[in-house]
C-alpha cells in the first residue's frame, strides 16, 4: 500500500467518523469505557502479570465438576434451557440466592428479588430507572471502576466522599445531603460497597451501617449496596447488610423499604456464568423488570440451570471457604510484596477481605503514566475510580488484585512495578535533590492486623467497630491534609455519637 492509499484511506476515516458524530445521541459523549475493558487486550499476552481486573481464580473450579453439571443440565432440563425464561429470573436459580443471602444473616423472599445478567446489570437497571441527566447519585471516593462509565452514560452527577478507615463518613454525607437540599437538590440514590470495597478494601463499620440507614429512612433516600465481597471474609466479624439492617427497622416482615441490595455470583462462584441478582422495594422491582425487559428480555437459562445443579449437587459453602483460605494465603502474599518493594514512601490498605488492596506511591508519581512504563504487569490506575478524570484525584494511586494469580506471580508482579516506581522515584530525586528514605527490610505482616509499616512494625490496633483497613504512616505525618483513600489512616476517629 502506497503513502497515498494510507492518506486517502486516514481521510475517509476521519469523514465516516464525522458523519455518524451527527447521530450520536448526547448522551454518549459522557460515555467513558471501563478501565478494566480497556486492558483485557494487555492482559491477554502471556508475559503480562495482570494484578488488574476484578478476577477471581477460576481455576479453582473443578473440570470434571462443570463437566457433570453441564451433562445433568443437558439431560435434565435441555428444552428448559434453551427456551426464553421469565424476566424476573427462574424459580430454581432464585432459590439459590435466598440461601447465599441467608448465609449474611439477610432473610428475603423470591419476590422480593429479579435476576440479572450480572451484578453490573444491577447498576444500569438502577440508573435506567431513576436517573434523569444532571441527576444526583451520591458515591464513596474512590468508587467501583465499574460504575463510572454507567453513572457517565446516564448523566448522572456523582458527588463523590472520601472514605477512611470505616467507609464512608456519615457526618461528611450529613453535610453533602444539606449543601445539596441547600441548592434544591435532591440525589436519586447513593452507591455504597460497604464491604472489602472496591477499590478501597475498607469495610463500613457497625456504628456508619447503622447512621446510613437512619439518614436513609429519615430523608427518603434510596440506597444501593452493593456486596460482591460479603462472604469474601478472611478474619474479624461479619457485619450485617445494610439491607437487613433497614428490614429490622421498617417493619414490614423483614422487607427493606430504602436499600436495593445488589449481588452476584462472579466472585463466590464464576464471573462467567454472569448471573447477578437485585433485591428491591417492590415499586423499584417493577421498575428494574421494565428495564430488563427492553435491555435483554431475561438471563440465560443455561447458566440459572447450572448455577442451580451446582447447589443441588454440590458442597457451595465448602468451596467458598476454599477460595477464602486461598484468597487469605494471597492477600498476605501480596502485603509482604509490598513491603519489600514499594518502599517508605508508598501506603497501602490491609483489607479483612474481598479481592482488592488500594495502594500510593508519592504524589509526585503518576499511576497512569507508571502503568504505559510497565510492559509487563498491569494494574488499575487510581484515576479510573474517580469521576473527576481531569484532577489529580488517585493520581498516585492503583488497584491491586490479589486473588487471580498465584503467589509467585504476585510477587513478581509487584516486584515489577516497585522497579518501575523506584526509577521514576530517583529520577525525582535527581531532578529535585530531594533525599530518599532508605528502603527497611521487610518483616511478614500479621493477618488479623492492619498491615504493618514498611519496617515491619505493627500498626495500631482497630476499635471493634472499625474495619482493619490500611497501612499506617509515620507518626510525623499523622493530621497531614490529604484528600485520597492513601492517607485513610491519617483521618483522626470519630468516637461514637460525634458529629
Amino acid at each position: 500500500m502506497s503513502a497515498g492509499d494510507v492518506g486517502r484511506g486516514t481521510r475517509h476515516t476521519a469523514h465516516e467518523l464525522a458523519r455518524y458524530e451527527r447521530l450520536f445521541a448526547a448522551r454518549t459523549r459522557g460515555m467513558r469505557s471501563s478501565a478494566m475493558r480497556e486492558m483485557m487486550a494487555l492482559t491477554e499476552r502471556p508475559e503480562v502479570i495482570s494484578l488488574a481486573g476484578g478476577l477471581p481464580d477460576t481455576s479453582t473450579f473443578p473440570p470434571e465438576l462443570y463437566a457433570r453439571l453441564m451433562a445433568h443440565v443437558a439431560a435434565d432440563s435441555t428444552a428448559r434451557a434453551l427456551q426464553y425464561g421469565p424476566t424476573e429470573g427462574m424459580a430454581a436459580a432464585m432459590e439459590c440466592i435466598v440461601q447465599v443471602m441467608a448465609e449474611e444473616g439477610t432473610v428475603v423472599g423470591t419476590e422480593e428479588m429479579i435476576v440479572t445478567t450480572g451484578g453490573q446489570q444491577v447498576i444500569d437497571l438502577v440508573c435506567k430507572a431513576l436517573i434523569d441527566p444532571g441527576d444526583a447519585i451520591v458515591a464513596e471516593a474512590p468508587t467501583y471502576p465499574g460504575a463510572v462509565p454507567t453513572f457517565g452514560a446516564y448523566q448522572a452527577d456523582v458527588v463523590q466522599i472520601d472514605v477512611d478507615v470505616e467507609g464512608m463518613p456519615i457526618d461528611e454525607l450529613e453535610a453533602t445531603l444539606d449543601r445539596l437540599l441547600a441548592e434544591g437538590r435532591r440525589p436519586k440514590f447513593l452507591y455504597t460497597i460497604p464491604n472489602f470495597q472496591n477499590p478501597g478494601g475498607v469495610t463500613m463499620s457497625l456504628e456508619r451501617r447503622r447512621r446510613l440507614v437512619q439518614i436513609a429512612r429519615a430523608r427518603e433516600l434510596l440506597v444501593l449496596e452493593d456486596n460482591p465481597y460479603g462472604l469474601l471474609r478472611y478474619e474479624g466479624t461479619p457485619l450485617p447488610t445494610l439491607y437487613s439492617l433497614d428490614a429490622a427497622d421498617s417493619g414490614r416482615s423483614g422487607k427493606s423499604d430504602f436499600v436495593i441490595y445488589l449481588g452476584t455470583f462472579s466472585k463466590i462462584l464464576s464471573p462467567g456464568v454472569r448471573l447477578g441478582w437485585a433485591v428491591a422495594p417492590r415499586p423499584v422491582l417493577e421498575k428494574l423488570n421494565l428495564g430488563k425487559q427492553g435491555a435483554d428480555l431475561c438471563s440465560s437459562p443455561v447458566t440459572q440451570l447450572f448455577v442451580a445443579a451446582y447447589f443441588h449437587e454440590h458442597d457451595w459453602r465448602g468451596y467458598l471457604q476454599e477460595l477464602r483460605e486461598l484468597y487469605r494465603r494471597r492477600r498476605d502474599t501480596m502485603l509482604e510484596a509490598l513491603a519489600e518493594h514499594f518502599g517508605e514512601e508508598a501506603r497501602w490498605t490491609a483489607p479483612q477481605g474481598g479481592l482488592f488492596i488500594w495502594a500510593t506511591l508519592p504524589e509526585y508519581i503518576d499511576t497512569t503514566n507508571l502503568l504505559a512504563q510497565c510492559t509487563d504487569v498491569a494494574f488499575v490506575p487510581g484515576r479510573a475510580a474517580y469521576m473527576d478524570t481531569e484532577g489529580r484525584q488517585g493520581a498516585s494511586s492503583m488497584r491491586l488484585n490479589f486473588a487471580g494469580l498465584p503467589e509467585q506471580e504476585i510477587r513478581e508482579g509487584i516486584g515489577r512495578i516497585g522497579a518501575a516506581a523506584e526509577r521514576q522515584m530517583r529520577l525525582f530525586g535527581a531532578l529535585t535533590g530531594a533525599p530518599r528514605r532508605a528502603r527497611p527490610a521487610p518483616r511478614p505482616p500479621e493477618s488479623t492486623l492492619p498491615t504493618a509499616t514498611p519496617d515491619g512494625q505493627p500498626a495500631r490496633e482497630l476499635e471493634p467497630t472499625a474495619e482493619a483497613g490500611a497501612h499506617t504512616p509515620a507518626p510525623a505525618e499523622v493530621g497531614a491534609d490529604k484528600e485520597s483513600l492513601a492517607d485513610v489512616v491519617e483521618l483522626r476517629r470519630r468516637r461514637a455519637g460525634e458529629r
